[in-house]
């Protein structure tokens, strides 16, 4: 019963990551609409690269027990091709600046994956050291992938608008998390559980951000779109009265 309760929660857990991983879709279907990464920030796609490839890794049987977390690897391994799309979209629209940016973060979090991954293989020889080694890793990407959205919060909190923290992006991130938090917790795994035990609470406080600001990003929405009508209607106005003045004048 425990194991397909499990097995169970894996499943879940799963479908949540798929959402996670596939939430910023919408994001970048603006970007390439706009063909500009405006104000969104690279790092939260990176940081959930290598969430990916860490968890993959954890999941194989070179760190875990046979097939053991065989969820963990099916679910990150579609997370990798998902992330290093958004990865090169965002690379094609960006800014020079920008564009290194996300370069060089791509090619640190590569390089410190492979290092991890090598260490894990040839310089630890047991399962139980491997786990904890990559687990320790992933625990400390996981909770900057869960925490990586609030590198909007401080725009959101002087802007009071939400706009570049996408709503979905928070949602399923607490969804996720807190599904994996029940995965470990039936795993009777530390290492999986403590991530999840940061990325839940985290998940809670970014919807409530987006909740507490999201009224006022529609009424500032409105009042620019009223500004944008007035600015189109002044030219028209101006033009009127100088068209006027012209035949008072021929007159």
């Amino acid at each position: 019963m425990g194991d397909k309760l499990r097995l169970a929660i894996g499943v879940m857990g799963n479908a949540a990551s798929m959402l996670l991983y596939g939430a910023p879709i919408l994001t970048f279907a603006r970007v390439i609409r706009k063909k500009s990464t405006e104000e969104f920030s690279c790092v939260p796609y990176v940081i959930a690269l290598l969430n990916c490839f860490l968890y993959t890794w954890y999941g194989l049987p070179v760190v875990s027990h046979r097939w053991e977390n065989f969820p963990l690897v099916t679910i990150n391994g579609l997370g990798i091709l998902l992330e290093l799309s958004f990865i090169f979209i965002y690379f094609w629209f960006a800014s020079t600046r920008g564009k290194m940016k996300v370069s060089m973060l791509t090619i640190a979090v590569t390089i410190a994956f492979v290092i991890a991954a090598i260490i894990s293989s040839f310089v630890l020889h047991n399962h139980h050291h491997r786990k904890v080694f990559i687990g320790i890793i992933g625990l400390i990407a996981s909770g900057t992938m869960y925490g990586s959205p609030l590198i909007a919060v401080r725009r959101v909190i002087q802007t009071k608008s939400v706009e570049f923290m996408p709503f979905y992006l928070s949602f399923f991130s607490f969804l996720a998390s807190s599904i994996w938090l029940g995965y470990g917790v039936l795993s009777h795994d530390l290492l999986m559980t403590s991530p999840n035990m940061i990325g839940s609470p985290l998940g809670i406080l970014q919807l409530v951000l987006y909740f507490k600001y999201r009224k006022t990003t529609g009424i500032m929405e409105e009042q620019h779109e009223r500004d944008v009508e007035k600015s189109n209607e002044k030219p028209t106005q101006q033009s009127q009265v100088t068209a006027t003045d012209d035949i008072n004048g021929k007159i």
